[in-house]
């Protein structure tokens, strides 16, 4: 066997297949956590489309995310993404990547929360910015200290990520380990466990 699949192992994805069932797996946490790229490897082994929900904004609003923090500020952008999120969270199986702020929206969560299966990638502030420092096009860290700036929405959010269905650890290995963990995470469930810590 090659590929993502090799990386999980088969009765996990079949077990996580029917944990998830018709609905949405929605990935959670930070800029730099590993969002978009472990979303789409766990939703290549689960063999359901990836979705990610800044692109579905820039494809409805024709502008880019920056484009929309300048010109509407970030109360209307947020009040966007919610109404996009909550559209998508309509239709699954898929799996959704989703804005940093996305989660914080009350709104937002409550969605989620009610119709998806939420994994929140966890990772410490070191490798957030080392992924981040390499690219200005985040609004929110367009600040006279970034990192710092980071480093207050870890503390600020991180309380209120930890509300997600479970915790899956980002850090700076093989993405395809990662995502074999959230499959893992998924599967436990299963079991009827909720949470699954990971080293």
């Amino acid at each position: 066997m090659t590929g993502p699949k090799a990386s999980a192992q088969e009765p996990d994805i079949a077990k996580a297949r029917r944990v998830l069932g018709r609905r949405n797996l929605v990935f959670v946490g930070l800029m730099g956590a590993g969002k978009s790229a472990i979303g789409r490897l766990v939703a290549q082994m689960l063999d359901i489309p990836f979705i990610d929900s800044d692109n579905e904004i820039e494809q409805v609003s024709r502008m880019t995310i920056p484009e929309l923090f300048e010109s509407y500020g970030e109360p209307e952008f947020r009040a966007l993404e919610s109404r996009v999120i909550r559209r998508l969270l309509r239709t699954g199986p898929r799996v959704l990547s989703t804005g940093g702020g996305a989660f914080m929206n009350e709104v937002t969560r409550a969605s989620v929360l009610a119709n998806g299966l939420s994994v929140w990638l966890k990772a410490d502030l070191d490798v957030l910015w080392m992924r981040v420092c390499k690219r200005d096009t985040r609004p929110l860290l367009k600040t006279a200290n970034p990192r710092q700036t980071l480093s207050d929405l870890l503390d600020q959010r991180y309380p209120v990520y930890g509300l997600a269905d479970m915790t899956v650890q980002s850090r700076d290995v093989a993405k395809e380990i990662i995502a074999a963990e959230t499959i893992a995470a998924i599967a436990s469930l299963a079991g009827g466990q909720e949470t699954v810590p990971t080293s």
